[in-house]
């Protein structure tokens, strides 16, 4: 019994061994996780490119008038009348359009006075309505003062409305 124990116990620990063997080759392989699904990509938009603006053209600047209307002023007086305000703002106006063009300031008086007088005076008048401009904004070097006196009326100075008529300042442009 003895071998018999002897056989069975080897036959065994054989076994074992071989049961081990097997167990040694056959080793667990893990296995991969599964690659998950790709996700459908949106598709990208394309962005449609914006249509190219043509640039904005200027408003067409509208051509001066340059038909002013007299400037009044009261006997023996080279201040301006308030009632000339609105007439001068419209000519501020016109004058501003075009940067390029110069003006002849012409002052003119009654007859009433001595010519000296009456030279001195328009041409105070002429620059007062200058004064006034430049006041507004424009470059004092597109005026030109002219002083005529009274040699040059509009009307005649024998009765006193002509005489009021005579009393002014005439812009002219030198185009």
């Amino acid at each position: 019994m003895n071998i018999l124990k002897k056989l069975s116990f080897t036959a065994l620990i054989t076994l074992f061994t071989l049961g081990m063997y097997s167990c040694k080759t056959k080793k667990m392989v893990a296995k991969p996780d599964p690659v998950p699904a790709a996700k459908p990509t949106p598709p990208v938009e394309e962005k449609k490119p914006e249509p190219v603006k043509e640039p904005e053209k200027p408003a067409p600047v509208e051509k001066p008038n340059y038909n002013f209307e007299n400037i009044q002023f009261e006997f023996n007086s080279f201040v301006l009348k308030t009632a000339s305000f609105p007439i001068l703002d419209k000519i501020v106006v016109e004058i501003k359009k075009d940067p390029a063009v110069k003006f002849v300031l012409n002052g003119h008086s009654s007859a009433e006075g001595t010519p000296e007088h009456n030279m001195s005076l328009s041409v105070d008048r002429a620059n007062a309505v200058k004064s006034y401009l430049i006041n507004a904004g424009i470059d004092p070097q597109r005026f030109t003062i002219s002083g005529h006196g009274d040699k040059e009326p509009v009307s005649t100075n024998s009765t006193e409305e002509g005489r009021a008529l005579n009393r002014r300042v005439q812009i002219n442009a030198q185009i």
